[in-house]
């Protein structure tokens, strides 16, 4: 049998790119994995994640984040973990910390996360997402499922002009357009 070697490549081939007034840049060091919580199970996940990572359930439209853990809502009793691999997380070892009081999926390869920044990133997405992205409205850490162009996608506001952007890695080449184009067409 043949030896093929396989080798990982980013969704967006690393696309880093500086506009006027932004700068969108592929993140690839975020790992992710879903969360489901099962029946009545609430409490104990609360607690494990809370032992574990010093981290709270996160609420319907607020991203939490504790050291180099964050949780992102994304429905009744589901939620996404996201955090950098190092030597103390890996996606198996948060898979095994919670695997009596969750249902968990690796999603780090199934999407393509941005991150959109800079004094010109709010109104880029303003032209493209239908959600109030007003600081009062969508303030540092709030998170939303919404439609981007034509597109399902995450959106979590990290700081005042920087965000992260995240879709399907199926659509990712389009996805990037649309962002992209956004950029370009409001750039001062």
């Amino acid at each position: 049998m043949a030896d093929i070697p396989l080798t990982a490549a980013p969704a967006l081939g690393d696309v880093n790119l500086t506009f006027a007034s932004c700068v969108l840049t592929e993140r690839t060091d975020i790992a992710l994995i879903s969360v489901a919580t099962p029946h009545a199970g609430y409490e104990a996940l609360a607690a494990k994640i809370k032992d574990v990572w010093g981290l709270s359930m996160p609420g319907a439209t607020a991203s939490l984040n504790a050291g180099a853990m964050r949780a992102i809502p994304l429905a009744a009793d589901q939620m996404m973990l996201a955090f950098t691999p190092d030597g103390g997380l890996s996606e198996t070892s948060v898979q095994a910390e919670l695997t009596d009081v969750a249902y968990t999926t690796m999603q780090t390869d199934a999407w393509a996360i941005i991150e959109l920044s800079g004094a010109g990133a709010t109104a880029a997405l303003e032209r493209i997402c239908p959600l109030d992205l007003d600081s009062q409205t969508f303030p540092n850490g709030a998170a939303a499922r919404t439609m981007m162009e034509h597109l399902g996608a995450l959106i979590i506001r990290l700081e005042a002009d920087r965000f992260l952007l995240m879709s399907a890695r199926s659509s990712a080449q389009s996805f990037l357009h649309a962002v992209e184009t956004s950029c370009r067409w409001t750039a001062p």
